[in-house]
């Protein structure tokens, strides 16, 4: 997630700092032609959520839940302190959104299957939709 949204996928970690943006937007849904953006950190952090309850099943949803809201926001602060990139509430809600969906999406295939064949699958499907997002950001 840290390359992802705070290096933007540069292999060149440096060359993120070379570009300077510094903007705060904390008005939500605002800015216009995001959508697309929206929508990927939205699913960047369905896997994250889904990661939460394999590595941490003792915790419960609320702090997992949370935990999700802090590190959003971190990195959103972490963008604007090194202003690499624009501060935006938007990026948090979304992103906050993806993770419960990646939480919820476990509670409710953990009814209907096995967790530890669960968990096999979804450590797979993360690993996958990591590739493809690779693939699909770098082409």
């Amino acid at each position: 997630l840290i390359w992802l949204v705070l290096f933007k996928l540069q292999y060149n970690i440096l060359s993120v700092f070379n570009y300077h943006q510094r903007s705060l937007n904390l008005t939500p849904f605002t800015a216009t032609g995001n959508f697309r953006e929206m929508i990927d950190n939205v699913i960047i952090f369905i896997p994250f959520g889904l990661l939460l309850n394999v590595n941490f099943k003792e915790i419960g949803f609320l702090p997992k839940f949370a935990f999700v809201l802090v590190l959003s926001l971190t990195f959103e602060i972490i963008q604007f302190i090194f202003a690499i990139g624009a501060t935006d509430i938007t990026d948090v809600i979304t992103n906050t959104v993806g993770g419960f969906l990646g939480l919820k999406l476990y509670g409710l295939s953990n009814k209907h299957m096995n967790q530890k064949k669960l968990d096999r699958v979804i450590i797979f499907v993360g690993i996958l939709l990591l590739v493809l997002l690779l693939v699909y950001r770098t082409h």
